[in-house]
């Protein structure tokens, strides 16, 4: 049989291989190939599924072939295979040696993406120029010219006008508008900037934003006047007006409290502006530095720092501290020693963490992970030869995580960059039930007594937002509640026995009504009075778990029906049936504008505003180097950095 019989009787479309063929032969009758050496027979005639046998039950034949087929190119056209790579190459050095016009989408689109990173990340422009980035990008994509630094300065600054632009643009459209503040100072005290940022709700994007307005370097002394001017003329920049700001929202300071006081009365507090800090000072106030700058802004205190204030009552009472202290000498022993962390990897896979007084539920994250590790601990001080923790000593620290759990809980929602506000009233009478709840079942003395001492300190601190006859007080974190259904529910029902609900709830209706009311309503409408059905419970389980018990039955209220008011009990019976949206912001976007013209809008405002200032304060963690080393001297440079970096993808 000559070979054109052969491959026609195989049926093969293509030149079969001599070297793996001539052991098998095919019966086109049964369609199997049978081997030779060993009469096998195997279906089908696929060249894979031969070889695969020979190298299974004839290694020395399949040997054989491989030494072939790599000695004389069978199984394979070498030389098309060359040609093809020649060819290959031909091409890409082609494309490599053109390159992309100046004017051409593709060479734009590569230096707008080069000068966003510059600009996002602060390095310097000479970056561009270095030979091993011109290389790099080189062997990324021939074609692409690596544009000179002066092209990317600009660059740069056109996208920095654009995004402000764009952020203005947003801003002007925005009804209510929440200033955030903070003051960072760096170690040496040689420089120091504030960060003021800005949280609304965004009509275009019916979503909320949180954004950097300004990043500026600030001379000493920090004085109120010096912080009011700022501000100022940030608010100019941006084209704020005072009465589109609800509120500014600011740590502790004694500088922040003067800058934004209404009143000459008032008493500045000695707490330090680093978040979480709470050293406070007896001293006489400087007068120039704390002086009463009349400004009219209202001022939030941030809610997170000044729960860490009430949190850093642990070091006030000695039997406590005494035990922390000695867990703190654990801790640092283990973090001096290669051998012991080594042998704590092994066993846990997990280090110990020490504390640190400017990080927030910093205590708590460290007893959490000692209890953790208490076992490997104990072993490896035992073998150390170090003093561990005595037994009543890891139980009253157990204890200690129990007290501060729901505290680091509501640290970490409420320091959230927008919709967080609405949750503040219903946190902090969590925690207040919590500390009343601790102090009678713990069997720790000194612990309840720091839990009575805990929630004097919370109701005093916080007599701004929970205590309606206090000279301070502001109905804004009472009025955001109101209006997100998730949490109102809870707050409506629950009895705490220091707490005025009705009367809070009260104040925050009667806030909504005074911001939402509409040009032209006077203050003396003719208005019907009706009884507000009582509210059934809400389907959704209570995210605040000691309030769930203390849910008592709602009176009937008495309220007036003037437009918004209308508006108000029709949201009031909506309150009556389950709520299904996860958050308030969806329950307010799924309402119809026509029936709450009034009331959904501002609700919207107060649910995209933050509790606390942690946003700018974020900004120095961030930025990282820029705020560092020589380049402080390019303040244009850090402000527009962290700027783009900031607002990126908002």
């Amino acid at each position: 049989m000559n070979r054109q019989t052969e491959m026609s009787e195989l049926g093969l479309g293509r030149k079969r291989r001599i070297d793996i063929w001539s052991n098998f032969t095919y019966d086109n009758k049964d369609n199997k190939s049978v081997c030779k050496p060993c009469g096998v027979k195997i279906a089908g005639k696929n060249t894979t599924n031969l070889k695969r046998h020979l190298q299974t039950a004839h290694p020395e034949i399949h040997t054989k072939i491989q030494k072939m087929s790599d000695d004389h190119g069978l199984g394979g056209n070498k030389a098309s295979d060359a040609t093809s790579t020649t060819q290959q190459q031909a091409i890409s050095d082609f494309l490599r040696s053109s390159k992309y016009k100046t004017e051409s989408k593709e060479q734009q689109t590569k230096e707008q993406a080069i000068a966003r990173w510059i600009g996002r990340t602060g390095l310097p422009l000479t970056t561009i120029e270095d030979e091993d980035f011109v290389l790099m990008m080189g062997m990324i994509d021939g074609r692409l010219t690596v544009p000179k630094k002066t092209k990317i300065s600009n660059l740069i600054e056109t996208q920095y006008e654009h995004e402000r632009q764009k952020f203005r643009e947003s801003l002007a459209a925005a009804r209510k508008v929440s200033i955030g503040l903070d003051l960072w100072t760096k170690k040496g005290l040689t420089a120091s900037f504030l960060a003021i940022s800005a949280c609304y709700f965004c009509v275009e994007k019916s979503k909320p934003a949180h954004i950097l307005l300004a990043l500026q370097q600030v001379g000493h002394p920090h004085t109120a006047q010096a912080i009011k001017a700022c501000v100022d003329k940030c608010m100019q920049e941006w084209t704020i007006p005072k009465e589109k700001i609800l509120t500014v929202i600011t740590d502790n300071g004694s500088n922040m409290v003067a800058a934004f006081k209404n009143t000459t009365a008032e008493e500045t507090s000695s707490e330090d502006d680093s978040p979480g800090s709470t050293i406070e000072s007896d001293s006489e106030i400087d007068d120039q530095r704390y002086r009463h700058v009349d400004m009219e802004l209202d001022r939030t205190p941030c809610v997170v720092h000044t729960i860490q204030l009430v949190v850093h009552m642990l070091q006030k009472e000695t039997t406590v501290k005494r035990v922390l202290d000695k867990a703190r000498s654990v801790v640092k022993l283990f973090r001096k020693s290669s051998v012991a962390t080594q042998k704590l990897l092994d066993q846990c896979g997990v280090i110990v963490v020490n504390d640190c007084p400017t990080r927030w539920s910093s205590t708590f994250n460290m007893i959490t992970r000692l209890l953790k590790v208490k076992d490997a601990v104990c072993q490896i001080s035992n073998d150390m030869g170090w003093d561990s923790l005595l037994t009543s000593e890891w139980q009253k620290l157990s204890s200690l995580h129990d007290l501060l759990l729901p505290f680091a809980e509501h640290t970490k929602t409420l320091q959230s960059d927008t919709t967080s506000m609405s949750l503040v009233v219903p946190a902090l009478f969590d925690l207040l039930t919590h500390l009343t709840d601790f102090a009678v079942n713990t069997r720790y003395r000194d612990l309840a007594t720091l839990a009575d001492k805990m929630r004097s300190n919370l109701n005093q601190r916080f007599a701004c937002i929970l205590d309606t006859t206090d000279e301070k007080f502001s109905p804004l974190a009472a009025a955001a509640c109101f209006v997100n259904p998730t949490v109102c529910e809870i707050i409506v029902n629950v009895d705490v026995a220091n707490g005025n609900i009705q009367e809070l709830l009260k104040q925050a209706e009667d806030y909504v009504v005074k911001c939402t009311k509409q040009e032209g309503q006077s203050e003396n409408d003719e208005e019907e009075v009706i009884e507000e059905p009582e509210a059934a419970p809400s389907s959704k389980q209570p995210v605040f778990r000691f309030l769930s018990k203390c849910r008592t039955t709602r009176p009937k209220q008495k309220t007036s029906t003037s437009n918004i008011r209308q508006q108000i009990i029709k949201y009031k019976k909506e309150l009556s049936h389950p709520i299904t949206e996860d958050t308030g912001t969806d329950f307010w976007l799924g309402k119809s504008d026509s029936v709450y013209h009034s009331l959904k809008p501002f609700a919207l405002d107060l649910l995209a505003m933050p509790a606390s200032q942690a946003f700018a304060e974020r900004v120095f963690s961030i930025t990282g180097d820029l705020t560092r080393g020589r380049r402080n001297r390019g303040r244009v440079t850090l402000e527009r950095s962290a700027f783009l970096k900031m607002n990126r993808n908002k």
